[in-house]
């Protein structure tokens, strides 16, 4: 009775998952009518896939991607019920990597996540385009969580502090990745690399941005690093890993006081 009571339980809580969750776990029954073989949802989500990859988010329709599959709308709702459903399943279907082998320290082992995570805005374009609207809750977005929890299992954290960690640097890799993403996709339309940084604006930004107005900007202008006029003597190097190292230096900093807490007790 105990174990028919848990599995009623288990069974109602699964039942509140959104139907495209369920649907990347697999728990939804599939439709026994139709051709065989011809259909299944790794087939439409990798159409879904190859037009958002080529075409854009925007593209991705359900008669669209059925006649790339030479189906009609109708079938497809056979599988996935609706659009909604069928994003949530790319998200997931984009997610699913090789995790790589263990960094030597949980420094090394968070870039390599965020370096990773940063890669999938640049290799799907749509993929930030899609809002976030919760936690993860499909399979291979939590494979992704779970890798990123990996480098922190034997720091003095509790759980709430190594998940607040892992949104930091999810939230640093998201960030980054759209604007990479963003660049990128102008250099593909032809847009002018010094276009891209303001190097082609200098003289105009010197014009413009006067220090009454821009009392702190206008140092930086005149001096050209706005504008990444002399880019040879950056001290900083590659924004995106000035700003990575800056964020694990803090999380450092954080385990020394904790750790100089623990000793002082």
């Amino acid at each position: 009775m105990a174990e028919d009571y848990l599995n009623d339980q288990l069974d109602e809580a699964v039942d509140k998952l959104p139907n495209g969750v369920k649907l990347a776990w697999g728990i939804v029954k599939q439709p026994s009518r139709g051709p065989k073989g011809e259909l299944s949802i790794p087939k439409i989500v990798e159409a879904a896939i190859a037009i958002a990859d080529r075409d854009g988010l925007a593209a991705v329709s359900m008669n669209r991607v059925a006649a790339s599959l030479g189906f009609s709308a109708m079938s497809l709702y056979r599988y996935v019920s609706s659009k909604d459903d069928l994003l949530v399943l790319m998200q997931d279907a984009v997610c699913e990597t090789v995790i790589p082998e263990e960094d030597e320290d949980w420094r090394s082992g968070m870039r390599t996540y965020v370096r990773a995570t940063m890669g999938v805005f640049l290799e799907h374009p749509w993929f930030g385009d899609i809002p976030v609207s919760g936690a993860p809750l499909t399979p291979n977005n939590l494979k992704i969580v779970d890798w990123a929890l990996r480098p922190l299992r034997d720091l003095p954290l509790n759980d709430y502090e190594k998940m607040s960690i892992v949104l930091l640097l999810s939230s640093y890799a998201r960030a980054v990745g759209v604007i990479a993403r963003d660049i990128d996709q102008a250099v593909r339309r032809g847009t002018d690399p010094e276009s891209i940084t303001g190097m082609n604006y200098t003289a105009a930004m010197r014009q413009l941005v006067k220090p009454e107005r821009f009392p702190y900007l206008h140092p930086l202008v005149e001096s050209g690093v706005y504008t990444e006029e002399n880019p040879s003597e950056n001290t900083v190097g590659d924004d995106f890993d000035f700003g990575l190292e800056r964020i694990l230096d803090g999380i450092e900093s954080y385990l020394r006081r904790k750790n100089g807490e623990n000793e002082a007790k």
